[in-house]
């Protein structure tokens, strides 16, 4: 039996796709030693997975809702969105695939001129609509109702009809042996078929995507040619220093900036 806590912490981490001990613990006014023993009898009873400062729903076979996975990791999400866009010359042609994060890369687009974008992903296509700079040409196939991707074999065969400059793609999980991995096949097929038809291959996604799992293999991180993330566990650097795979991570730029920062006023006050 959970209790009437335990049952509201399962409840957010539906809606959000991760709690956070300390969230959780300034919200419900405990200590996170509490929060911690409420995480893990959820993680023991596998409704919860334990991850670094938290927990998320606990499935290896299911995605969260679309709508949460928009707020997990909101703002990392639009730091990456902004550095895969400043990859991305005018004048390009690119694929975006199904993912919260290729729509902020999407949105990180909006006032670039001469762009055609090829998507199976419904969202970025409304998006992207509106801008005359941006071409928008949409892939034919099932609508799947959970997040608006399109899949299925007619949008493999339109895919394989244009060769791009670019091709953006979001995975569900990264294994830490570099696999790419998501939860349903048919949309597997058409990120292959993005990969194989795009002369550079930027795979865009958070941290969270190295605390999951997820049943159908996309491919490997050798794969890709550019991994913009906001930070990467050792293991993944290892792997992309030794394929000579290119690594942007924006986390790691933003901690520069704010030591510059730290250290100019720290001066500035030695000065004074």
């Amino acid at each position: 039996m959970l209790s009437d806590r335990q049952n509201e912490i399962l409840e957010m981490a539906k809606r959000a796709g991760k709690v956070t001990v300390e969230d959780l613990a300034a919200r419900y006014h405990v200590s996170l030693q509490t929060i911690r023993k409420d995480l893990n009898e959820l993680c023991g009873a596998r409704l919860l997975a334990r991850v670094h400062g938290g927990a998320v729903l606990s499935s290896s076979v299911q995605n969260v809702g679309y709508d949460a996975r928009r707020m997990i990791a909101a703002d990392e999400k639009a730091a990456i969105g902004r550095a895969v866009a400043d990859l991305i010359p005018d004048n390009a042609s690119l694929f975006i695939n199904i993912g919260t994060t290729t729509e902020a890369v999407a949105q990180a687009l909006l006032y670039r001129t001469g762009l055609m974008v090829i998507t199976n992903n419904i969202n970025v296509a409304g998006l992207l609509r509106p801008y005359p700079e941006i071409e928008v040409v949409i892939a034919g196939g099932v609508v799947r109702r959970s997040d608006g991707g399109v899949v299925g074999e007619t949008a493999v065969d339109f895919i394989r009809q244009f060769k791009v400059d670019y091709a953006v793609i979001g995975a569900s999980a990264i294994d830490m042996d570099g696999s790419l991995l998501d939860y349903d096949y048919r949309e597997v097929r058409v990120t292959r078929a993005i990969m194989e038809n795009a002369r550079h291959v930027i795979l865009a996604a958070d941290a969270s995507k190295f605390d999951r799992s997820a049943p159908v293999r996309i491919g490997h991180m050798t794969q890709v040619d550019t991994f913009v993330t906001d930070h990467a566990p050792m293991t993944i650097r290892d792997i992309c220093r030794d394929n000579e795979l290119c690594l942007i991570e924006t986390g790691q730029a933003e901690e520069d900036a704010s030591s510059e920062k730290e250290m100019a006023e720290q001066s500035h006050k030695n000065f004074a």
